[in-house]
């Protein structure tokens, strides 16, 4: 084999007793199948029972600086018998060298390596695993050694830096998700490309189904920390939006799940976490690019297994705008790989079980059919989703009444300064409720203002449950864009003859129509970065949509994908939608970050799904109540605004707001907070 000019240089690092030699050792087996690997032990060099600080400020010196550069590490064994140095010995630098210890990726290590991992175990599992290996010559150093340990990272917090972090002492296929792990590091990426990946393929069962997806949701993931339930809620009305429901969880062999925190996506499945320390959308493009699965045959619905989630208003650091200064709430995004899922197809009245398989031995996926093959069937019998109304405390506004119309005159100030042509102001409620079932929550909202991009999504005590009307993107495996931004609202009246006076009105309105209209031509540019020349064109322009609880203004706007385009960099170069911040977007932006006074979280951003196959459907996150699980209960938040323009009234535009969250709090059985 061919010796790099500098080696791979990974630590494997953890308290003593983690079960680092052993993952080290098999790591070496697996990674020699493709490179040529040598293997360090701090153990062989640490000056005795007290040495761990000047071992590892021998280790820095004499094996690591040299081997980072390129050249032999020369460095003396500890004789411990003889309480002295010891031989001389040699590390060549291979392809890679895993360097093995307590202390194997501390500060001063950490610029020379090119990956940390660290092995976190209990103290008790990791005291008994160290006394079996080393028997009683260890048993009386125990103590004085952890000492040691407990005043290094007491300083020095390797954890918090590690790229891979690992549950001690887990099974044998541990090794082989490790190197998986690795291949995903950028930094690695390149220097491990050949490294064989399995190949994925999808199977796909079909089963005659009732559409009752709140009884599948029930049966299969009432129980899962992490799910996604994109839910098509308003079946009445059959179109390419309203067709599928999509249910799915990180369980099984291949799911995980994802969070993006400022500059750092952490994976997490099963026994090992990943951190990418990159811009969100540049890790997305880099898990997501191409399509490594085909599309089965005769399966219509483009969620083939993949990425499911949001992706938060503030990822707009990414697109051009601004890092909102200070902690947030909630991720910038989280998401789920489901390597399986039920997608119900409402036009056809049947279920679809979808699972992921690398051709690896997988007795997991078998008993996860039987499950939802029964749970299908049993969704065909009656059940209950008239649940009771949610109870909650009343809600609060973060801006009166009077803050919000002077915001509104300043935002106008803005457009006739020429800095913006349309400025969409945000609010936000919040309420705190003490006991609250979140999913309940969702099937009151689904209920009373069913919407084509219906959601609900659990990350652990994190929760969402939106009534989103608007698709933000949309493309096909083949490359067919589609954005439809709404602009324009009307509340839906129950007297039949008003509310359709006041839907005609809307398709009259010069104020709405010229909202919308800019929001397309945004929209057309955002889309023509990275379209086919030629290929934007609006099909549909200023069309009335009627929902439950509104009237809602849609234009459709299609292109084409170039074929050599990132199907992620055209989410990025599009985001945050463009319905959610006004024209131009970057300008308004910065006028946004002024007028409002707090991150705006999930809302205002996307939720939706990544395909294997490259396919992608993103709603705008609206209408969506944000439950956020504290001791005492739970931290509510409702994000509603609207499109200024010079010619806004003021007043109309505080009825508007007030409309955008009427179908959310009545899910809650409260109304808007009186003004104030």
């Amino acid at each position: 084999m061919t010796v790099s000019p500098r080696p791979l240089l990974i630590a494997i690092d953890g308290l003593s007793g983690a079960g680092k030699t052993t993952l080290t050792v098999e790591l070496a087996v697996l990674l020699r199948a493709h490179f040529s690997v040598n293997v360090f032990h701090l153990e062989d060099i640490y000056p005795g029972w007290d040495g761990l600080r000047p071992g590892m400020e021998r280790y820095v010196s004499d094996v690591l600086a040299p081997l980072h550069t390129g050249q032999v590490a020369a460095w003396r064994t500890w004789d411990w018998e003889a309480g002295d140095d010891g031989p001389l010995r040699y590390t060549e630098p291979s392809d890679v060298v895993l360097l093995e210890g307590v202390g194997a990726a501390c500060s001063a290590a950490r610029s020379l390596l090119d990956a940390v991992i660290w092995i976190d175990a209990a103290e008790d599992l990791r005291c008994r695993m160290a006394l079996a290996r080393d028997g009683d010559a260890y048993a009386p150093f125990w103590d004085r050694w952890a000492e040691q340990e407990e005043q290094w990272l007491s300083a020095d917090d390797v954890t918090a830096d590690a790229d891979v972090v690992v549950k001690g002492h887990q099974g044998p296929g541990t090794p082989a998700l490790v190197v998986e792990a690795l291949l995903e590091l950028p930094a690695l990426a390149g220097r491990l490309s050949h490294v064989p990946r399995p190949a994925l393929s999808v199977r796909v069962e079909k089963l005659p189904a009732r559409n009752n997806a709140s009884a599948l949701f029930a049966a299969l993931y009432a129980e899962s920390d992490h799910t996604v339930w994109l839910d098509s809620s308003n079946t009445h009305e059959l179109n390419d939006r309203n067709r599928f429901s999509i249910l799915a969880d990180d369980g099984g062999p291949h799911g995980r799940t994802a969070r993006h925190d400022g500059g750092t996506t952490v994976l997490a499945g099963g026994p090992v976490t990943v951190r990418i320390r990159e811009p969100f959308f540049r890790w997305l493009n880099a898990v997501w690019a191409g399509a490594p699965v085909e599309t089965p045959p005769d399966y219509p619905c483009g969620f083939t297994l993949g990425w499911l989630g949001y992706l938060g208003y503030e990822l707009k650091r990414e697109s051009g705008g601004a890092d909102r200064a200070g902690p947030a709430r909630t991720p910038d995004a989280s998401l789920i790989f489901a390597g399986r899922a039920v997608v119900l197809d409402h036009l056809a009245d049947v279920a679809y079980l979808l699972t992921l398989s690398d051709g690896r031995p997988d007795d997991d996926t078998e008993v996860w059919l039987n499950c939802a093959r029964s749970a299908v069937l049993r969704a065909a019998e009656t059940f209950d989703d008239n649940l009771p109304v949610p109870e909650c405390g009343d809600f609060t506004v973060r801006d009166t009444r009077e803050d919000y119309l002077a915001k509104i005159l300043s935002a106008q100030n803005e457009i006739r300064a020429g800095n913006s042509y349309e400025v969409c102001l945000t609010t936000e409620l919040t309420a705190h409720a003490d006991r609250l079932e979140p999913v309940q929550v969702y099937s009151s909202l689904r209920r009373g203002s069913p919407a084509p991009f219906a959601n609900y999504l659990r990350f652990g005590d994190l929760h969402l449950a939106g009534s989103s009307p608007e698709r933000f993107l949309s493309i096909t495996a083949e490359g067919a864009l589609r954005a439809e931004p709404i602009k324009g609202t009307r509340p839906r009246l129950a007297h039949p003859e008003a509310d359709a006076a006041l839907r005609h009105e809307l398709e009259r309105s010069p104020k709405d129509r010229a909202e919308n209209i800019m929001i397309v031509d945004l929209l057309r540019n955002d889309l023509s970065h990275f379209a086919v020349p030629g290929t934007v064109a609006v099909s549909r322009l200023c069309a009335v949509e009627s929902y439950t609880t509104v009237h809602q203004m849609v234009s459709t706007i299609d292109a084409q994908l170039r074929p050599d385009a990132s199907r992620a960099e055209a989410i990025a170069a599009a985001f945050p939608a463009g319905s959610m911040t006004g024209a131009p977007k970057i300008s308004t932006m910065e006028i946004l970050d002024r007028l409002e006074t707090g991150p705006r979280g999930p809302y205002s951003g996307a939720v939706g799904y990544f395909s294997l196959t490259g396919a992608v459907e993103l709603s705008v996150v609206i209408r969506t109540l944000v439950m956020h699980r504290v001791d005492a209960g739970f931290d509510l938040s409702l994000g509603v605004g609207g499109a200024i323009t010079a010619d806004s009234v003021p007043g109309d535009e505080w009825d508007e707001v007030r409309t955008k969250a009427h179908g959310v709090l009545t899910a809650l059985g409260k109304q808007f907070p009186a003004d104030t």
